[in-house]
């Protein structure tokens, strides 16, 4: 079962967490903010078997109708080891909406993929504004992960008019080694993903790599400074572009905590 899971939640601090599951124990997530507004997660270390943070907000037509997004979501100082999963999956419950992440300063080591964004026909719903930076990746699959087709529909009755909006999704400032498939980038016919950038992004092959280290269908963004080679539906725009990452703060980050101990007054 998933480790934490703050719901309908708003103005949460998750700090100094350590989560330790076997890594081949399923749906053992470790952090999963699920329509939530205004959410800090920071200096956690998880071990998992499966995503070590998942961002969700609710599924089909029951999400849709809820209608109330995860927005506002802070996290940095990460570090995971997910064998099987993601360090960081946003979906594929997320028909509620989800906007306004920011991640940086994540470790990943051992993990499926980096970041992963899953959805679906019949979801609805969206992902934009997301902004990830400082990323240290060693071992896995794919750096670079997106499906639109992650067909798991629990109940009957969604909408199969219901198409996700996936936009403005942003990478940049990350390192990887011993990677085996650069990225998997999979939209949806009709309905692209749009808006994607990536820059300053360093990926270091595994001895025995695939063949086709982009794979994009139904994408479309812009790339630079990126090893090796992306794809022609991300071209390169030059050596002076950086994807966007704000220089505002969430209204959680600007919380201070106090330091409290039994045996003594809070600091």
């Amino acid at each position: 079962m998933w480790n934490i899971h703050p719901v309908y939640c708003k103005n949460v601090i998750i700090t100094n967490i350590k989560i330790v599951a076997p890594i081949d124990s399923p749906n053992t997530d470790g952090i999963n903010p699920d329509s939530c507004t205004n959410t800090l997660i920071e200096d956690c270390s998880v071990i998992s078997g499966d995503d070590c943070i998942a961002v969700k907000s609710g599924i089909d037509q029951f999400g849709i109708a809820t209608g109330m997004p995860t927005q506002q979501l802070s996290i940095r100082r990460l570090t995971c080891i997910s064998p099987d999963s993601a360090g960081i999956a946003i979906g594929s419950e997320m028909s509620g909406g989800i906007k306004d992440v920011r991640i940086e300063d994540v470790t990943l080591i051992n993990t499926q993929s980096a970041i992963r964004i899953k959805t679906a026909v019949g979801r609805g719903g969206y992902v934009k504004d997301i902004f990830a930076r400082r990323f240290i990746m060693k071992t896995m699959k794919y750096v670079f992960w997106m499906t639109g087709s992650y067909k798991l529909h629990p109940k009957d009755g969604f909408d199969p008019k219901a198409l996700p909006e996936i936009s403005n999704i942003n990478y940049r400032d990350m390192t990887a080694e011993n990677v085996t498939i650069s990225a998997k980038l999979e939209g949806i016919k009709n309905d692209p993903f749009k808006g994607l950038c990536i820059s300053n992004v360093t990926i270091a092959l595994s001895p025995d790599p695939k063949k086709l280290q982009w794979n994009c269908t139904d994408v479309s963004g812009v790339t630079s400074r990126v090893k090796p080679e992306p794809c022609g539906l991300l071209p390169d725009k030059g050596t002076t572009m950086d994807c966007d990452f704000p220089t505002d703060k969430i209204p959680i980050e600007s919380v201070v905590l106090n330091k409290c101990y039994a045996w003594k007054m809070c600091l």
